[in-house]
C-alpha cells in the first residue's frame, strides 16, 4: 500500500468512476484499475462493487477512504514539518543571556525572531558567565549572549559581537562625585567597594582590579554579590561604590549615578556565541536576526561620553 496507490484509490472513490480518475491523475485507466486490484489483493477485501454503468463503494472501501484521507494529510504534513525544520522554521531554540547586558534588546529580538519563526519554541535562561559556559560545554542552550569564551574552549564556538561595553563607576547620588560628568579612579582609593563575584566573571573582576593598581591603590572590597541588581541596589542602599560595565544601568538603578572613568578604556565586548560544529538550522535563523539587529542594539547600548 503506497501513497500513490491511495490516491488512486481516493480519486476513484470521489469520481464513482475510473475513467474520471484517470484523467484527473493525468493517467490512463487501465493504470488505475491496476492499482485499485492490487490494493484489493493486497488488503483481501472488494473495495468497490463494478458494473457496466457504475460504480459503487463497498463498506470496505468507506472504511478504507476515511483512513486514506488521514494518511494523505498525514503525508502532507510530514512534508511540511520536514520543510519547516530543515527552513529553521520549527523545532527548539534555548538561549541563555546575561540580564544586565541584553535586558534591553532581548525582548525585542526574541520578538523579531517568533513573528518570522513562529513554529519554534523559545526558552530564556538567564545565566552568568560561568553558568553559560558551564550550559555550553553540556549543549544545555543553542546560544549564548555572553562575554568573550575562555581561549580553552573559544576553537569550538562561532562568536560575534554584538556591542562593546564600557568601565564605570557606579556611586550613590549623594556622593560628593556625583555631580561630576567624570573622574580619576584613584579618587575612589578610600571608599567601600563592592565587586562583581569572581567566580561568576572572572575576567571582570581582575580588570577591575587590575585598573585600581594602574590608578596606585588597592580596593577595599567589602561585597561580592553574584547579581548585577543586587550589586546596583547595595550602592543604592550607600553601602558603597562600584565598578562595573555601563549597561547596568538598565537594571533598576534608583539612587545610582554612573560617571565615566578617566584613562580607563577597558573594552567589554557583549557575544552572542553558539557550537562551531554543526548548528542548527534554527540557531543560524536566529543569528541571522540578531547579526542584522546589531546596529539597532549598538546605538541603544552605546555608553556616554
Amino acid at each position: 500500500m503506497d501513497i500513490k496507490t491511495l490516491k488512486s484509490f481516493i480519486t476513484v472513490a470521489k469520481h464513482k468512476s475510473f475513467s474520471q480518475a484517470a484523467r484527473e491523475l493525468n493517467t490512463v485507466q487501465p493504470a488505475i484499475s491496476r492499482h485499485i486490484s492490487a490494493l484489493e489483493d493486497e488488503l483481501g477485501v472488494s473495495l468497490f462493487n463494478r458494473n457496466s454503468r457504475d460504480v459503487a463503494i463497498t463498506q470496505a472501501g468507506e472504511q478504507l477512504l476515511k483512513d486514506a484521507n488521514e494518511i494523505l494529510t498525514l503525508t502532507e504534513q510530514a512534508k511540511t514539518q520536514a520543510k519547516r525544520a530543515h527552513n529553521g522554521q520549527m523545532g527548539t531554540l534555548n538561549i541563555a543571556y546575561l540580564s544586565s547586558a541584553c535586558l534591553a534588546f532581548m525582548a525585542t529580538l526574541i520578538s523579531t525572531y517568533k513573528s518570522q519563526f513562529p513554529h519554534v519554541h523559545v526558552t530564556l535562561f538567564e545565566m552568568t558567565v560561568t553558568e553559560q559556559i558551564k550550559a555550553l560545554k553540556h549543549e544545555q542552550i543553542d546560544i549564548a549572549f555572553s562575554r568573550p569564551l575562555p581561549n580553552s574552549i573559544a576553537d569550538e564556538f562561532t562568536s560575534h559581537t554584538i556591542y562593546i561595553d564600557t568601565l564605570v563607576a557606579i556611586i550613590n547620588q549623594n556622593h560628593p562625585l556625583a555631580s561630576k560628568d567624570s573622574f580619576d579612579l584613584v579618587q575612589l582609593k578610600n571608599e567601600q567597594f563592592i565587586l562583581f563575584n569572581r567566580d561568576e566573571a572572572l575576567g571582570l573582576f581582575d580588570e577591575t582590579i587590575m585598573q585600581c593598581k594602574q590608578a596606585g591603590f588597592s580596593p577595599n572590597i567589602i561585597s561580592q554579590p553574584r547579581h548585577m541588581q543586587t550589586l546596583v541596589t547595595e550602592v543604592a542602599a550607600n553601602l558603597g561604590v562600584a565598578i562595573a560595565p555601563y549597561c547596568v544601568r538598565k537594571l533598576y538603578s534608583k539612587g545610582c549615578h554612573f560617571v565615566k572613568l578617566q584613562n580607563v578604556t577597558t573594552q567589554i565586548p557583549v557575544q552572542i556565541q553558539y557550537k562551531e560544529s554543526n548548528p542548527s538550522a534554527t540557531v543560524n535563523a536566529f543569528v541571522e536576526i540578531a547579526l542584522e539587529a546589531r546596529g539597532e542594539i549598538q546605538k541603544s547600548m552605546k555608553s556616554r561620553g
